[in-house]
C-alpha cells in the first residue's frame, strides 16, 4: 500500500523545502504535489522522490525498512553517462543510482560524530562544492524561529564575504556563533540576532573584530527544521492500538 504523501510533507518539511519550491524543482505543479500528499507520491516517481531526498523507496512508499541507506551505500554509476537507477540486493530491497548525498565534517566544536550527510543536489543547486561545506549544529535560542536549538546547519566556507542581512557562521573568542551579518563604516560588523529582545545587536569595529578573535566561517546555506512547539495535549494513545486503561496500577505515574 503506497502511504508516502506523509513521510513526504514531514521530509520536505526537514529540508526546510515549500511545497511550491518542490513542484517547481520536479517541474510539476503544487496541485501535483498536493495530490502527492493526501494520495501517496505515484509508483512512476517513487524512487526519483526518495533518491532526491536520501532516503530508501521503500520505506517512502510503505514506512517500512531502514529510513535511510547505509552511508557506504552510495555509489557512482558504473556506466559512464548512465543516470538510471542500478537495481542491487539488500535486506532493504531498495535501489541505488548515482551518488545523491555526501558526508560533510562537522565544526570540531562538535564530537558526537565526524560527519553529517547532506543531499548532493541541495550543493549543486547552490554551487556549493562540497569540499567547501561544513556541517554544524545550532546551540541556544539566538535564531529561534528561524533556526531552532538543535537544527542541524551547513555552511559554505567559501563564501565570506559579507552580504547586509545574510546569516553566517562565526568563530567568535574559540566559540561558534550562527548571526546575521552587517557591515559597518571602517570594516566594522553588526551580529544581529533573530531572537533580538533577549540577545541585543553587537557593534564591533574593525580592531575590536581581532582583539576577540572573530572569524567569519562562511555563509549558512541549509539548515533542518524543528518543531518544538509540541501542543500541551495528552498522546492520543489509541491511534498507537494502547489502551491506557489497561495500564499496570502499580506503575507509579
Amino acid at each position: 500500500m503506497n502511504t508516502s504523501g506523509d513521510r513526504l510533507r514531514v521530509l520536505l518539511r526537514e529540508v526546510n523545502l515549500s511545497a511550491s519550491d518542490f513542484a517547481k524543482n520536479r517541474n510539476v505543479t503544487p496541485q501535483h504535489v498536493n495530490n502527492w500528499f493526501k494520495r501517496g507520491v505515484p509508483m512512476a516517481r517513487l524512487n526519483e522522490i526518495a533518491e532526491l531526498l536520501c532516503v530508501n523507496s521503500r520505506w517512502l512508499r510503505s514506512g517500512e525498512g531502514p529510513k535511510h541507506p547505509p552511508a557506504n551505500f552510495q555509489i557512482e554509476a558504473q556506466n559512464s553517462g548512465s543516470t538510471s537507477p542500478i537495481s542491487r540486493e539488500d535486506s532493504g530491497n531498495y535501489l541505488a543510482g548515482p551518488k545523491i548525498d555526501v558526508e560533510i565534517p562537522l565544526h570540531t566544536s562538535f564530537t558526537s560524530q565526524p560527519n553529517i550527510r547532506l543531499s548532493l543536489q541541495t550543493l549543486e543547486t547552490l554551487n556549493v562544492a562540497p569540499e567547501r561545506a561544513l556541517g554544524a549544529y545550532m546551540v541556544g535560542n539566538s535564531m529561534i524561529d528561524i533556526i531552532q536549538d538543535g537544527a542541524t546547519l551547513a555552511i559554505d566556507r567559501g563564501r565570506t564575504q559579507v552580504i547586509d542581512g545574510e546569516i553566517y557562521a562565526l568563530e567568535h573568542d574559540g566559540m561558534l556563533r550562527i548571526k546575521y551579518l552587517y557591515n559597518r563604516p571602517g570594516g566594522g560588523l553588526r551580529l544581529r540576532s533573530h531572537n533580538s529582545s533577549e540577545h541585543p545587536d553587537e557593534l564591533l569595529t574593525y580592531e575590536q573584530r581581532f582583539e576577540q578573535n572573530l572569524q567569519i566561517l562562511g555563509w549558512v546555506f541549509w539548515w533542518s527544521t524543528l518543531n518544538n512547539r509540541r501542543p500541551p495535549v495528552p498522546l492520543d494513545d489509541h491511534l498507537l492500538g494502547w489502551d491506557s486503561s489497561k495500564s499496570d496500577p502499580e506503575v507509579g505515574n
